[in-house]
C-alpha cells in the first residue's frame, strides 16, 4: 500500500465523535456478560394462523401470506409484528410430503420471500422440491416485514450521502466517514426505534419457531446460508429439541459476530475485522489471480495486461490518486474510485461464474490508458436493475441489515482507534481489510438494546445431526471458521466444496446431490467429505459450459 500512517487523526475523530454523540444519542450502557439462553417453554405466544393465497400474476405456483407474531416476546399478547411469507408447494404426491423446508438467504437483511420466489426452483434438487414445501420469510425489520427504516421515504434514503459511502481512505475521509456513520445510526434509531429495539436474531429465531408450529411440523427443517447460519445456530441454541435436518452453508462465526470471544473474536476488536472478511477476500483474490494467470490472455482478459497480483494493486492505488470519471448508458456520471473498484471486486469474488466479467473490468481499469466508455459499459452490465421505489414510509431499507446486526453484536468502543486498527487489518489483507474493516461502524453508535438478544454461549446442546458446508475459498465467510462452527454441534458432518465463491449455491452438482440425499433420506455424508466444483474458472471446461442460471447476489453482507 502507498498510504502513510497518520499521527493526530485518532484524536480528531475522538473529539468530533464525542461532540456529535453528546447531541445525537443517549449514552450506551456498559457491556455485560451474556445472559443464559432463554427457555422456550417460558414463552407462550399464540401460534399464527396462515391463510395462503396465490401470490399474483407472474408468480405461479407460489403462495403468499402474512403472519402476526409478538413484537416483544416478554409481552406475547401485546403489540404485533407482521411477517411476509411465501411458499413453493411440494410438487410430488401429498402422501410423500416430508414437511416444510424453511430457508434464510443471508444478509443480514436479505429477503427470504425474494430468495424463494427467484431461486428455490433453481437451487434445490427435484427430489427436494417434490417432498418439501419450501418456505421463505422476510425476517422482522426486513423488506416487507414491518421494515426498520432510517429515512422517511425510500427516495430520501437513496439520495442520502450517508448510505452511499463505501469506505474511507486514510486521512480526512476517515473523519467524515465516521461522522456520517454516526448520523446514519442516529437517523435509524430515531426513525424506527421500536422496530430496531426488537430486531435481534434471537427474536427472528422465536418467530421461526412460531412459524414452524403454524405449518404443523414437529421439528424445524432448515437451510440457511451465510448470515442464515448465524440464525441457525441461534435457533438451535434456543430450541435444541426442535432441530430437525439443518443445512448450514457458508458459516458465520457466531462468537466473532456477537463479539463474545477472545483473541481476534474479542469484543474489543471492531466487528468488521473480527468477522475476517478481509482475510477471506484476500485468499480468494489470490486464487482469482492464479487461475487467471493459468488461463492466459485467451481466457482471462486481465492476463493480457500483466500479472493480476501486480497490476490490480497498482490500478487500485492509481484510482486512489486519480479516479476515473465515466458516463453510464442512462446518462448519469460516476467516479470510479479505489473504493468502487475494491467493493466491486469483493462482490464479484463471491460468484466465480462472473469472474470473466470481473477480469474484463479490472483489465480496463489497469490498462495504461483506461477507456471510460468501456469501463462504463462493463459496470452497467454488472449493476442489477433498479427496482421502482416503494411508496410510503415502509420500504426495503439499509436498516434491514443494521437491525439485527447492531442488536446482536457488541460494540468495540474503540472508534478513536479505528484508523490504526484498520491500518493493521489492511497490512494483513490489502484493500479488502480496509474495505471490510469499516463495516459495522454504525453499530458503535447504537444505543437501542434488545433485552431478548442472545449472544451465547454457543456450544450447542441439540443431538440432531446437522450438515455444515464450507467453500475452500469464500471471500465473505472464510473457510477457516467452518470446522470450528461445526464443532459447536455435538453431532455434525462437515462437507467441503473444494472451490471458490460465497456459499455453494449453484456451484456444485456434487454438493446439491449430497444436500438432497440428506434432506430427503436423512442420511448425511461422512464427516470431512469433499466435493468438486462444476467448473474451474478460466479453464477450457468453462469455455464450453452452458450459461449457468442467473443467481443474483442476494447475500448483501455475509
Amino acid at each position: 500500500m502507498t498510504f502513510t500512517r497518520r499521527r493526530c487523526l485518532p484524536v480528531a475523530i475522538s473529539v468530533a465523535t464525542a461532540a456529535a454523540l453528546a447531541v445525537a444519542l443517549p449514552a450506551q450502557p456498559a457491556w455485560t456478560a451474556p445472559k443464559p439462553p432463554a427457555v422456550p417453554a417460558q414463552v407462550v405466544a399464540p401460534v399464527p394462523r396462515l391463510v395462503w393465497q396465490p401470490c399474483g400474476a407472474g408468480l405461479q405456483p407460489f403462495l403468499c401470506t402474512t403472519a402476526e407474531v409478538p413484537t416483544d416476546y416478554d409481552i406475547p399478547g401485546g403489540q404485533k409484528t407482521r411477517l411476509a411469507l411465501t411458499m413453493l408447494p411440494a410438487s410430488g404426491p401429498p402422501g410423500q410430503r416430508l414437511g416444510t423446508l424453511f430457508t434464510n438467504p443471508g444478509g443480514p437483511g436479505g429477503s427470504g420471500v425474494d430468495f424463494v420466489q427467484k431461486l428455490a426452483a433453481l437451487i434445490y434438487a427435484p427430489e427436494v422440491l417434490a417432498r418439501y414445501d419450501v418456505l421463505g420469510f422476510d425476517p422482522r425489520g426486513v423488506a416487507r416485514s414491518d421494515p426498520a427504516t432510517c429515512f422517511r421515504t425510500q427516495e430520501a434514503e437513496l439520495a442520502s450521502p450517508l448510505v452511499q459511502a463505501i469506505y474511507p481512505l486514510p486521512g480526512a475521509q476517515e473523519v467524515r466517514h465516521t461522522l456520517d456513520q454516526l448520523l446514519l445510526a442516529a437517523r435509524c434509531q430515531t426513525t424506527s426505534p421500536r422496530r430496531f429495539s426488537t430486531a435481534s436474531t434471537a427474536n427472528v429465531a422465536r418467530d421461526m419457531d412460531l412459524l414452524r408450529q403454524a405449518v404443523g411440523d414437529q421439528q424445524l427443517t432448515y437451510a440457511g446460508v451465510s448470515y442464515g447460519t448465524y440464525l441457525g445456530a441461534t435457533y438451535a441454541r434456543l430450541f435444541p429439541g426442535r432441530v430437525g435436518r439443518f443445512v448450514l452453508d457458508g458459516t458465520v462465526d457466531p462468537v466473532a459476530l456477537s463479539g463474545t470471544g477472545t483473541g481476534d473474536a474479542a469484543p474489543t476488536i471492531p466487528l468488521g475485522i473480527r468477522v475476517r472478511q478481509g482475510i477471506g477476500a484476500t485468499e480468494t483474490f489470490g486464487e482469482f489471480a492464479r487461475l487467471c494467470r493459468e488461463g492466459g490472455s485467451e481466457r482471462c482478459a486481465l492476463a493480457a495486461v500483466g500479472d493480476p497480483a501486480v497490476v490490480v494493486p497498482a490500478a487500485f492505488d492509481r484510482l486512489a490518486r486519480k479516479p476515473l470519471k465515466i458516463t453510464l448508458p442512462d446518462g448519469t456520471t460516476m467516479l470510479v474510485t479505489q473504493q468502487v473498484a475494491v467493493a466491486t471486486t469483493y462482490s464479484l469474488l463471491s460468484f466465480p461464474e462472473r469472474w470473466p466479467q470481473l477480469a474484463g473490468l479490472l483489465a480496463e481499469v489497469a490498462a495504461p490508458v483506461p477507456s471510460p466508455a468501456r469501463v462504463a459499459q462493463i459496470l452497467a452490465g454488472l449493476r442489477p436493475p433498479m427496482a421502482a421505489p416503494v411508496p410510503g414510509r415502509d420500504y426495503p431499507s439499509v436498516g434491514g441489515a443494521l437491525a439485527s446486526l447492531c442488536s446482536d453484536t457488541v460494540a468495540s468502543r474503540r472508534v478513536s482507534e479505528y484508523p490504526a486498527l484498520i491500518d493493521a487489518a489492511d497490512a494483513s489483507a490489502p484493500y479488502f481489510g480496509r474495505y471490510r474493516g469499516w463495516v459495522g461502524l454504525p453499530c458503535e453508535f447504537w444505543a437501542l438494546q434488545d433485552p431478548d438478544v442472545f449472544r451465547g454461549p454457543w456450544q450447542q446442546e441439540t443431538q440432531a445431526t446437522v450438515l455444515v458446508i464450507g467453500t475452500r475459498f469464500d471471500p465473505a465467510t472464510p473457510y477457516r471458521q467452518t470446522r470450528p462452527y461445526a464443532d459447536l454441534f455435538p453431532s455434525s458432518r462437515l462437507l467441503t466444496l473444494d472451490g471458490w465463491g460465497h456459499t455453494t449455491l449453484g456451484k456444485s452438482a456434487c454438493v446439491d446431490a449430497t444436500v438432497a440425499h440428506y434432506l430427503v433420506a436423512g442420511n448425511p455424508p461422512r464427516d470431512g467429505a469433499v466435493c468438486a466444483p462444476d467448473v474451474v474458472p478460466f479453464s477450457a471446461q468453462a469455455d464450453v459450459r452452458p450459461a449457468p442460471p442467473d443467481v443474483p447476489p442476494v447475500l448483501p453482507q455475509w
